[in-house]
């Protein structure tokens, strides 16, 4: 001990040897990037509800898509959202005005993907580096390949990400079959076809699936929880499609990772697709890839008080035990397959993984792994009939 003892008497010290235990991050918090003819640019507003958004960002009549995205949230669940106005569209009719007469086209990708003027003044997709809270990201409508890849990049770059992507309002020449698809990445799902929605001042008209997408998200997260797949779900709000999709047809789409939106007799419009645009089978599904996100963020943030500890074997069994205890409460809650803890996890973390020359450098290394629940996207009965007044066991 640090403290001396000059005189007899009764000492009362504090020892920390509990437990810390990890606390789950949050796995719903939605950040939507569009275009709206009032409210501030390119800073990220947080909001709780509708109300708030017409607050700062006014109603369907001020922005084409951005609105309808982030009524569609609310209304299918959400209940916390980001969103950032890249510009304001009447201004950009100015600026394109101004450059067809200089000859030098603006382009509006530019504005979603944005600049890195430093802390404070980051633009577009770039102001969101500034937010942690974030697990999701939509730019509703935007099916720009550059604005694309740049979310997608984005989402891999913060790695807690998971981006949610609108395919085309219209399939050109060619039918389903030459629906294009963005870029293979493990971070980021793509919707089609657009919905039909009531819009109080045009009428019905067809948005894109994006933002109530991520209320869906967020709706199966807090019944279910992340594990659960965001997929033969409602989607609230939705009066038809755009498109009506045939068995054969999402026959062509769903290996492509491309996910469809569906109506069924008598069950209303629901989702019918939980993959990623990933090549990667082990990461195919959606569920697996946010069950993942919220794992390894939980993790880096519950063990930050493991940095310049004596990297001893003391300090291997805390972290071995708190990690433990937190995979087992996934368990507990069916978010890891099998039939006891040995066969849903691992947690390493010994001489093995942590040889000397690993101390020496300053390092800790701790293997961990999960066995996580893959849906049933498949349902298969095979049903045969009995020999009359035979046994079914011969």
């Amino acid at each position: 001990m640090a403290t001396s003892y000059l005189s007899p008497g009764v000492y009362v010290e504090e020892v920390d040897r509990g437990t810390k235990p990890l606390e789950m991050v949050g796995t719903s918090t939605v950040a939507f990037l569009g275009e709206s003819s009032v409210g501030p640019v390119n800073e990220p507003i947080f909001c709780t509800n509708w109300s708030t958004f017409v607050k700062h960002f006014g109603d369907f009549q001020n922005s084409e898509f951005l609105a309808h995205g982030v009524y569609g949230f609310f209304n299918n669940g959400g209940s916390r959202c980001f969103v950032v106005n890249v510009g304001n569209p009447d201004a950009g009719k100015e600026k394109d005005d101004k450059a067809a007469k200089d000859k030098k086209p603006a382009s509006k990708a530019a504005w979603y993907i944005g600049k890195d003027n430093g802390p404070g003044t980051r633009t577009g997709l770039k102001a969101l580096e500034d937010v942690e809270d974030i697990n999701m990201v939509c730019a509703p409508g935007q099916t720009d390949p550059a604005i694309v890849d740049a979310v997608l990049s984005h989402c891999e770059n913060m790695r807690y990400r998971f981006a949610i992507l609108d395919a085309p309002e219209t399939i050109e020449k060619g039918g389903v079959d030459k629906l294009p698809k963005p870029r293979d990445s493990k971070y980021g799902a793509y919707y089609f076809p657009w919905v039909e929605v009531y819009d109080p001042n045009k009428g019905n008209i067809y948005q894109p699936p994006s933002g109530y997408m991520a209320g869906i998200y967020a709706r199966s997260d807090g019944e279910r929880g992340v594990h659960k797949a965001p997929a033969n779900e409602l989607v609230r709000g939705a009066l038809g499609l755009k498109y009506t999709i045939t068995r054969g047809e999402q026959d062509i789409l769903n290996p492509k990772g491309i996910n469809c939106i569906r109506e069924f007799p008598n069950r209303g419009i629901r989702v019918w697709g939980a993959r990623t645009i990933s090549s990667d089978a082990s990461w195919r599904y959606i569920n697996v890839r946010r069950l993942f996100n919220m794992v390894e963020q939980s993790i880096e943030l519950g063990t930050q008080w493991v940095v310049f500890e004596p990297n001893d074997h003391r300090l291997w069994k805390r972290i071995t035990r708190d990690i433990s205890a937190f995979l087992m409460r996934l368990w507990r809650q069916g978010a890891l397959f099998g039939q006891t803890p040995e066969e849903a996890f691992y947690v390493k973390c010994d001489d093995e993984t942590n040889p000397p020359e690993v101390i020496d450098a300053g390092q800790l290394i701790v293997e961990v792994g999960m066995c996580p629940v893959k849906p049933a996207e498949f349902v298969i009965f095979r049903i045969g009939q009995m020999p009359t007044g035979g046994d079914v066991s011969e």
